[in-house]
């Protein structure tokens, strides 16, 4: 894909704790909106879409496929893989507003339907390797990485087509550092083989984690999609999010990490999601996010 193709906007208002029913926007929905608020669009050079037609609905846990939400999980991940699909098609690069996590599902499938084999780089507070099964919430966004490397629920794993989408070294993870999410998943990210750079390690050196991440990809010839889940960042620096945990990146450290990525010319599609406005009466958090997300890929 070219580099400079231009971006295209998408919201995608979903928030997998799961609405009800009929009931107003809340939580995570809201981010896109905010985003536009803050003039998202036009410094990305962006064309603006709108918002896709999908919400997750119904907070309870399924008991047969474990998922909150389910089956408008499965219907959201189909909308949102169409759309992407035909965003590529006409020839722009695809920039979701989300929302929570659970975008990232469809995202990537849709991507790979038009660009063939692709990587995923998510930089994420969290490794998102439950499933259906494994997850303490059954929420949807506790499952992206896993779906698709071919771990969940079959009706899910439908909904992205033919199982794995992606091999373990088609994906990079940044920035995790959940222990009890660690502790649980034991040594399942060395059994899939995907490439892990915790918390600390993106801290420390958040230009050589997105070189070597850029250069695994690069060598293989193989565009990817960025996923940022603003949960990577400290809870002081942004507690605008639903799942706040001790360190995390400043916003110099994010911006240093996403700008690396935003000049590579294998960036297929970037997605933004967990932030919450409602946590964010005074906006300080939005416009911070809005300004690092401007800086790195407008």
């Amino acid at each position: 894909m070219p580099a400079r193709v231009s971006w295209a906007c998408l919201g995608v208002p979903i928030d997998s704790v799961g609405s009800p029913d009929g009931g107003p926007p809340f939580g995570t929905e809201l981010a896109p909106s905010a985003l536009r608020d803050r003039g998202i669009v036009a410094r990305l050079g962006a064309a603006d879409l709108g918002d896709a037609d999908v919400r997750v609905t119904g907070s309870a846990r399924d008991p047969v496929s474990g998922m909150v939400g389910w089956p408008s999980v499965g219907s959201m991940t189909t909308r949102v893989r169409a759309a992407v699909g035909q965003i590529i098609s006409g020839g722009e690069r695809p920039f979701l507003l989300g929302g929570c996590c659970a975008l990232v599902m469809g995202a990537v499938a849709g991507a790979r339907d038009r660009v063939g084999r692709i990587g995923l780089v998510s930089i994420d507070g969290h490794l998102d390797l439950y499933d259906h099964q494994t997850s303490p919430t059954g929420e949807a966004a506790d499952m992206p990485a896993a779906a698709l490397l071919g771990l969940g629920w079959p009706g899910l794993l439908a909904a992205l087509g033919p199982a794995p989408l992606l091999s373990g070294s088609e994906v990079a993870l940044l920035g995790a550092r959940d222990e009890d999410e660690a502790r649980d998943l034991g040594n399942l990210p060395q059994r899939l083989g995907v490439s892990v750079s915790d918390g600390p390690a993106c801290s420390a050196d958040p230009a050589g984690v997105a070189a070597s991440a850029i250069g695994r990809f690069s060598a293989a010839g193989l565009p990817y999609w960025l996923h940022l889940d603003v949960d990577v960042l400290s809870a002081e620096v942004f507690p605008a999010t639903d799942y706040l945990m001790p360190g995390g990146l400043d916003l110099a450290g994010l911006t240093v990490l996403l700008s690396e990525f935003g000049r590579d010319q294998g960036l297929a599609g970037v997605s933004v999601g967990c932030y919450n406005p409602a946590k964010d009466p005074g906006g300080r958090c939005g416009d911070a996010l809005a300004d690092a997300l401007a800086s790195s890929f407008g």
